[in-house]
């Protein structure tokens, strides 16, 4: 999927930007941009593209991005029928790897924060500890003078090279830029499958939601997101049932069939290639773990 360059505005009283939103939700543009990005969600549920990965989000997940790596946050498809009592709350941060001077990261002290600017350019999902300490430093960071904001950019920093509650999300980290015609055709075919990922879609008819033949559209899906489009829509199915096996409110087999799998066999095949374990060992995973927590 190739992604939509976003241009971050620039405040020229500070070297790095934070903001706090809320809104209805986080839009649908699958985009990159040059500056690091911590992302804190408050609030909001979906399905998150980051790279090459799909997976689910919601509340209180923390990551950072590195430099030019493609993402979005889509909600489900709640956050936009209009309702004024379900929004999205998110704190933000971006700057650029030299954000604290041209020869910052030229310092010997600064090697390990090279490092973790070279592993964020695959994503990494913050957890733990680690993740509660970024986001009571980003919630500081939001009152803070300037100079304050400098001492907990270099705190958010520390706490991240000295973390190892950190998970790599992308498998690559070299990524095709984009023009507005090639952005707006694969945010088409992602709207779609997101929309109808239960029902039965035929290449024939993401071919033609993206204006291709058949033959061009797997070639051309398959060049920009390094997979076929079917392991994608797969894998949209998979990160459904991950949602529902969590809510656990359903049974596996009504399950199964509002992800969109038109049989138990294949579900269980699907899922296990995608998460290395079976719908039901993931869901038990789930219980325990809320379990001790």
């Amino acid at each position: 999927m190739k992604p939509h360059f976003h241009k971050v505005p620039i405040n020229t009283e500070q070297s790095f930007s934070i903001r706090h939103d809320t809104k209805p939700n986080f839009g649908t543009i699958w985009h990159y941009h040059p500056e690091l990005e911590l992302h804190y969600v408050i609030k909001g549920e979906g399905v998150r593209f980051i790279g090459d990965n799909v997976s689910n989000f919601s509340s209180e997940e923390v990551l950072l991005l590195g430099e030019n790596l493609p993402h979005t946050w889509r909600c489900n498809k709640e956050y936009f029928q209009g309702n004024a009592d379900l929004q999205v709350e998110a704190i933000v941060m971006q700057f650029m790897p030299d954000c604290l001077g041209a020869d910052f990261l030229s310092l010997s002290e600064a090697y390990a924060i090279r490092k973790l600017y070279e592993k964020a350019k695959r994503g990494l999902l913050i957890k733990g500890e680690t993740a509660q300490q970024l986001k009571d430093l980003m919630h500081s960071a939001l009152l803070a003078s300037p100079l304050q904001r400098l001492i907990i950019l270099l705190s958010i920093l520390d706490s991240l090279t000295e973390s190892d509650e950190v998970e790599m999300i992308t498998a690559a980290n070299t990524f095709y830029q984009s023009n507005e015609m090639e952005t707006v055709r694969l945010n088409n075919v992602c709207s779609y499958t997101l929309a109808n990922y239960a029902k039965d879609i035929k290449l024939e008819d993401i071919a033609a939601i993206a204006n291709l033949s058949t033959t061009s559209f797997c070639r051309y899906f398959k060049l920009m997101t390094h997979k076929t489009y079917n392991d994608f829509l797969t894998e949209i199915r998979v990160s459904h049932a991950c949602r529902a096996l969590i809510d656990n409110r359903l049974s596996i087999e009504i399950i199964c069939f509002e992800s969109g799998f038109n049989n138990l066999s294949n579900f269980y095949r699907h899922f296990k290639n995608v998460k290395g374990i079976t719908p039901l060992e993931y869901k038990k995973q789930y219980l325990k773990t809320e379990a001790v927590s």
